[in-house]
């Protein structure tokens, strides 16, 4: 079910024709309808991070999203400032339909780098998807399907625990190496969390797995892991487990990447033993 899994979120994937490939689902929205909207992220450290990742990292600074558009049409790296207005112009189109704030838009792009975005089928594509928003798993699955570049596969994921779910979905075939690797993430929960325990969860979650795989030695301008809550369960969790919970999806959602690696035919585990700590 992907990000639909826990309550309180809807989601859509669209072609808007930002792909090259016609016909393909390009666009994906993933919609927070609360009570809460809490809100964590983790970004590149590449000097070079795309405009969508500079708009995001201010917007998750705050703490709250209520919603995250993905487009897999191009990556809008590199593009300077006009690729970063293009960003705010996506996220003020979707707040305008949200009745809420630009700043409360979270925008992550993959595909190409250097082009600008095609911005006609960019704002189309908002509006088909926020048309099609659905909390079903078939929205989810869309979603998933939507954010695919030369992915093979959606890459999912969906854990329940003690009375709420975490669910989400990545991209990542090609440019995989640790420090999050060429993926942008959606996770969602329905947990009632408040922002610094999703950041705390969310930071160590990465550290033990997208900052672990490598497919072939190449970082990127992209890489965004967002995690939102929604407190639709009025479930407030036990901070082990839920850490526990952020870390097993993020986990499996490492895998499904290293699995779907370009020209991978083996997947290989390393174990290190006997060092003195974990920086070591």
């Amino acid at each position: 079910m992907s990000v639909t899994f826990a309550q309180g979120f809807k989601a859509a994937g669209v072609s808007a024709g930002i792909s090259s490939t016609p016909g393909k689902r390009d666009l994906a929205l993933v919609v927070n309808e609360g009570p809460l909207d809490t809100a964590a992220g983790v970004f590149t450290p590449n000097r070079f991070c795309a405009a969508p990742v500079q708009w995001s990292r201010e917007v998750a600074k705050q703490g709250h999203v209520e919603a995250v558009v993905v487009n897999s049409g191009g990556a809008n790296a590199c593009t300077g400032q006009e690729g970063f207005n293009q960003s705010a112009q996506t996220a003020d189109e979707i707040a305008k339909l949200l009745n809420t704030q630009a700043r409360s838009v979270a925008i992550a792009s993959t595909g190409l780098i250097g082009e600008l975005l095609p911005m006609d089928h960019v704002l189309g594509g908002v509006h088909a998807a926020f048309a099609q928003l659905n909390d079903s798993a078939q929205a989810g699955t869309d979603a998933a399907y939507a954010i695919m570049t030369t992915d093979t596969k959606p890459k999912t994921t969906q854990i329940e625990a003690s009375g709420y779910r975490v669910g989400g979905m990545v991209k990542g075939s090609g440019m995989i190496a640790p420090q999050l690797a060429t993926m942008i993430c959606v996770l969602t929960t329905d947990a009632v969390i408040t922002a610094e325990q999703a950041q705390n969860a969310l930071r160590q979650a990465t550290e033990t797995s997208f900052n672990r795989i490598d497919v072939d030695g190449c970082m990127s301008t992209n890489d965004t892991v967002l995690l939102l809550a929604s407190g639709a369960s009025g479930v407030e969790p036990e901070l082990d487990e839920f850490n526990s919970m952020v870390a097993e999806a993020c986990s499996s959602l490492a895998h499904q990447i290293v699995g779907d690696g370009e020209g991978s035919s083996h997947d290989v585990d390393v174990t290190v033993q006997g060092a003195s700590d974990e920086r070591a």
